[in-house]
């Protein structure tokens, strides 16, 4: 998890601060940046929460090294009801979250690119209960489009 002053240098570090970048670091402005941590197998866990009062996922943006399966365990500390709607290949998982509740989800984010995530009960969204997982690296060879190099800024 990130701390303040440590946003700014973490976002440099994973490419989130600049155009044509991983400029979702500028869409999210509030909140932390946290990292799956990687077991010896590759896959990957996390936790993300929504603390008391703070209507925010708590980091609002995960970043995972790269692509693959993901263990995220989601806490609600929060006094309301919640629920998350979380992106996964093949098919999106909804955990429902009462108040000081936990549940788990394991997705599979194989490609990289930034996976969105809310929660789209009631006007949580509205209020900014919406977060995002950034996967980081290169899209593979056969993925990519047949065309001439492009300039980069």
């Amino acid at each position: 998890m990130t701390r303040a002053p440590e946003r700014t240098d973490l976002l440099k570090e994973l490419g989130l601060d600049v155009q044509n970048h991983a400029t979702l670091g500028r869409v999210l402005g509030t909140g932390k940046i946290g990292r799956a941590s990687e077991g010896s197998d590759g896959r990957m866990q996390a936790t993300i929460r929504i603390n008391e009062d703070e209507l925010m996922w708590d980091p609002s943006i995960l970043v995972m090294p790269h692509g693959g399966d993901i263990d995220l365990e989601l806490v609600n500390d929060d006094k309301n009801t919640h629920c998350a709607l979380l992106p996964s290949n093949g098919d999106r998982k909804f955990i429902w979250l009462v108040n000081h509740s936990r549940g788990r989800a394991t997705l599979n984010l194989d490609g990289p690119g930034y996976y969105w995530y809310s929660s789209p009960t009631g006007n949580d969204e509205g209020r900014g209960l919406t977060g995002a997982i950034v996967v980081l690296g290169d899209a593979p060879p056969e993925a990519r489009l047949d065309r001439p190099e492009q300039p980069q800024p």
